[in-house]
């Protein structure tokens, strides 16, 4: 049995993606092969049904467990409300229970600089990553207190350092650092566990950034001292699998994956 058996995690943005490798070339979807090997139930969310299908077919084929795919995409415009509902709906009419919910979705224009940055890709970011964090908070909170669940976050070093060319970005993901340590204040004494991960991962998003923003990558993206960046499953996702483990008793706090390092922090 892995440590994550008999739980059900949330993870949005989790359709498969791969590196020019052919190795995984997504956070979202590394934390779900993580999650996965460890025996949790999954629900993943994104916008891109056929990667949720690749993402479902592999996963369950693979280790034995049970994930339920819903197309899902918060956005200006959108009843987000109802959005979110119906993944929690789902998600309680096919498992029962809300264990894990990670926050993972993001989408933002990366490469444009403030002043040439436009309100619609303002709000790309703010959309998908902040009121998506706040609304699928909400919508789980009940869940979460019933089980002493787990909530994680993500953030970035673009909004801790202000990354040149990632204006709303970084303003989404600060955003999210701060509602972050409000939730960890105020659900703490429900038993609920909120943390937030900072990454610096290899991804499919971050070479395609580097092949359409040699400069703005060139100026943001810096090799971590210890020689490689982060692996979204074997260092990404496990950190995530660590923070929901019922052998987990760390407090409530903030989680970095920075540097080539990471540490947690209350």
């Amino acid at each position: 049995m892995g440590h994550l058996t008999g739980k059900t995690a949330i993870i949005t943005g989790a359709g498969r993606a791969v590196l020019k490798d052919g190795s995984c070339g997504s956070i979202g979807y590394g934390i779900a092969t993580a999650y996965a090997k460890e025996g949790a139930n999954l629900v993943i969310t994104g916008r891109n049904v056929k990667k949720l299908e690749d993402a479902k077919e592999e996963l369950e084929r693979l280790y034995g467990i049970k994930v339920l795919i819903v197309q899902a995409d918060v956005s200006d415009g959108n009843d987000n409300e109802a959005v979110v509902k119906n993944v929690i709906d789902k998600t309680i009419e096919t498992f029962g229970r809300i264990d894990v919910l990670i926050n993972n979705a993001q989408a933002s224009a990366s490469g444009v600089t403030l002043a040439e940055h436009t309100t619609e890709q303002f709000n790309l970011a703010l959309y998908s990553g902040l009121y998506a964090t706040f609304y699928y908070m909400k919508a789980c909170y009940p869940h979460l207190k019933e089980t002493k669940g787990t909530v994680i976050n993500f953030a970035s070093g673009a909004g801790l350092f202000g990354n040149f060319g990632q204006c709303s970005y970084a303003a989404a993901k600060e955003g999210i650092r701060g509602l972050t340590r409000v939730a960890a204040t105020e659900w703490g004494k429900d038993g609920i566990n909120v943390n937030i991960v900072c990454p610096l991962a290899w991804t499919a998003q971050l070479e395609q950034f580097q092949d359409a923003y040699p400069d703005a990558f060139k100026a943001n993206v810096h090799m971590p001292p210890m020689g490689h960046y982060g692996n979204s499953e074997l260092e990404i996702g496990r950190v995530c699998v660590q923070l929901a483990s019922p052998d987990f008793k760390y407090m409530t706090g903030e989680t970095i994956t920075l540097e080539g390092g990471m540490g947690l922090r209350p």
